[in-house]
């Protein structure tokens, strides 16, 4: 099910931003859609850190063909060997551990998220050892759907909207994200849509997390 204003997202978008416009009409038939599971939402996101699509894609399939469901329990009863063992560096072992006692121990509340703003709800995840501001970003996007998120920390979305709009390229990674970050004031208040048909136009298939 397509979040709720997508289309009004996207007739918005194609008035304000004619490059954007033509991503839009080539990719209309695909939405924003997630796996539906915070903690699974969460997961995707620490596996990806630093490494390629590829990779991380590889890992993931490892990881869910030894976890009997992608649960808070299951995932905490899993001996950290066979966590590394799929791929995991042991930092991220130890990041995956941290998370699930941070569901545990009631740091993290998923069932409160609807209600929470999304600056109290990075505030929470960012309280996570090895969770940072993109991670909660894809949390958002993905889980939340909520409309207007700028995940400036993601490379792929800063590359690809240098390349997309032809921007010449300030030099620092500061400089650049700003540059995304002012253009995006013409993307207001749907940002995570305009974010969204960008990384679609990067991968053949669309991206869940």
């Amino acid at each position: 099910m397509e979040p709720h204003y997508w289309n009004e997202a996207c007739s918005a978008l194609e008035t304000a931003d004619p490059v954007l416009a033509g991503l839009i009409r080539e990719h209309r038939r695909d939405v924003l859609r997630g796996s539906g599971n915070p903690l699974q939402t969460i997961l995707n996101a620490i596996v990806g850190q630093q490494i390629s699509v590829a990779a991380a894609e590889s890992i993931w399939k490892r990881l869910l063909a030894v976890l009997p469901e992608v649960s808070v329990s299951a995932l905490a009863s899993m001996d950290p060997e066979t966590l590394r063992a799929v791929g995991l560096s042991w930092r991220k072992v130890e990041y995956v551990q941290e998370i699930c006692r941070s569901f545990q121990d009631g740091t993290v509340q998923p069932e409160r998220w609807p209600t929470m703003s999304d600056l109290q709800i990075r505030s929470e995840l960012c309280s996570i050892r090895g969770v940072g501001p993109w991670t909660a970003d894809m949390v958002l996007i993905f889980h939340l759907q909520r409309p207007d998120v700028l995940p400036l920390e993601d490379i792929g979305l800063i590359n690809a909207a240098f390349n997309l709009y032809g921007w010449d390229d300030p030099g620092s990674p500061k400089a650049r994200r700003q540059t995304v970050a002012d253009h995006a004031r013409l993307w207001t208040p749907w940002r995570t849509v305009a974010t969204w048909y960008i990384w679609r136009d990067l991968d053949a298939d669309p991206v869940i997390y």
